[in-house]
């Protein structure tokens, strides 16, 4: 998400994250449960994933879904919230996000979350292949000028990536404020053979999804007077195509 608006100074090399990862300075009870509750609930990549990724929760999730680059991770803890019999991965590479979803998850006592603190496409290299449900890319970073547009997160390849984790019939929601990313998405996902647009009027794309929760950096987005763009993709019948 780019509530947080990413430096191109901190680059991973050799992978897909662009962006700085630390900001203002954790306080003592978010550093607590850096050293607490992360351990506990982060996806250890080093080990095999298993067979059905509702082994990675405490008790057995009807599906499986993945929030990529949660930022503040508002809409991640609602959706965990009122979802208690589906099993939630979220991604964010980003320190004080990661210490606002730990925060609230102690909070709340939510058992249904895990969590990956790094790169997202090393966990989508990590899962096995069908095992998603829903995979949700909210207000990425649009990366505006042309020279960094490698840098965003939908490419072919990402695209690829995501096909080959969900389950056939299961989803990619995309949303962001800026048009030209909405665009530079629908183009890839049109390309893709392994992926439908659902949309069947403007009201689809202009209106969010049933049980979409907003944010604190949409409401911004919508005083400063831009519009969303919430685009829905079905995974298609058939194998994934190589990532």
């Amino acid at each position: 998400m780019h509530s947080e608006p990413a430096k191109p100074h901190e680059r991973r090399h050799g992978g897909a994250f662009f962006g700085r990862r630390k900001g203002k300075a954790l306080r003592s009870g978010q550093a607590r449960l850096f050293e607490t509750l992360l351990p506990r609930l982060r996806i250890d990549l080093q080990q095999p994933a298993p067979d059905s990724l509702s082994a990675l929760f405490a008790r057995r999730q009807d599906e499986v879904r993945l929030e990529i680059g949660f930022g503040g991770a508002e809409h991640l803890i609602a959706q965990a919230t009122i979802n208690p019999d589906c099993g939630f991965i979220g991604v964010e590479p980003f320190l004080n996000g990661m210490a606002k979803a730990l925060a609230a998850i102690e909070a709340r006592a939510l058992d249904n979350i895990r969590l990956h603190h790094g790169d997202a496409i090393d966990l989508l290299a990590w899962l096995p292949p069908a095992a998603l449900s829903t995979v949700y890319l909210l207000y990425p970073d649009p990366w505006p000028k042309r020279r960094h547009w490698k840098r965003r997160f939908v490419q072919d390849r990402t695209v690829t990536a995501i096909a080959r984790v969900l389950h056939p019939g299961g989803v990619f929601r995309f949303a962001t404020d800026i048009e030209d990313y909405a665009a530079w998405t629908l183009v890839r996902l049109l390309q893709s053979p392994d992926f439908e647009w659902t949309a069947q009027c403007a009201d689809d794309w202009r209106q969010p999804w049933t049980d979409f929760v907003s944010t604190r950096y949409e409401a911004k987005a919508k005083r400063e007077g831009r519009r969303p763009c919430y685009l829905t993709f079905r995974r298609l019948p058939g194998p994934a195509r190589p990532a």
